[in-house]
C-alpha cells in the first residue's frame, strides 16, 4: 500500500468501491414507482391544504370573497386542481394503508407486493372518479 500514496502511480482503489444503487442498476418496478408517487402525493397534500385555507378564509371574510373562490373553483383549471388534490389524497391514503399492512408483517411476497402496488394505483383512480361522480350527482351536475 505504500506505493498507492506515491505520486504518479495509478491505483485501483476507486474501482474496488461498490457503486451506489441508482436507476441504471435497478429496473423500475411498480412497487418502487408507487413508493416515489406516495412521497410526491404527500408533498402535494401540503399545497392542497392551501386550498382548504383559502376556502376557510374566503368563507370568513364574506360573500364576495367566497364568490371569487367559487368562481375560480368552477373554472376548468380549478376543477383540475381539485381533481388532482382528490386523487393525491386518496392515493396517499391507500399508500399509507399499504405501508400499514407491511408494518403488520404481511404482504412481503413478490406477488403480494405487486398486487398491493397495483391496488393502490387502480383503487386511487377508481375511488377518485367515483367520488367525483357522486359529488356531481349530489350537487346536481356541472353548472
Amino acid at each position: 500500500m505504500a506505493e498507492a500514496n506515491t505520486p504518479g502511480l495509478k491505483t485501483s482503489r476507486l474501482k474496488d468501491r461498490p457503486l451506489s444503487p441508482h436507476l441504471q442498476i435497478y429496473k423500475p418496478m411498480l412497487t418502487m414507482t408507487m413508493s416515489i408517487v406516495h412521497r410526491i402525493t404527500g408533498g402535494a397534500l401540503y399545497f392542497g391544504v392551501l386550498l382548504l385555507v383559502w376556502w376557510l378564509i374566503a368563507a370568513a371574510i364574506g360573500p364576495n370573497a367566497y364568490a371569487a373562490l367559487q368562481w375560480f373553483m368552477e373554472t376548468w383549471l380549478g376543477r383540475l386542481i381539485l381533481f388532482g388534490y382528490t386523487w393525491a389524497l386518496i392515493h396517499h391514503m391507500l399508500g399509507g394503508m399499504r405501508h400499514l399492512i407491511w408494518d403488520m408483517g404481511y404482504g412481503f411476497g413478490a406477488n403480494e407486493r405487486e398486487w398491493l402496488a397495483a391496488a393502490t394505483l387502480v383503487g386511487s383512480i377508481v375511488f377518485t372518479i367515483l367520488l367525483w361522480i357522486v359529488g356531481y350527482l349530489i350537487m346536481g351536475g356541472i353548472r
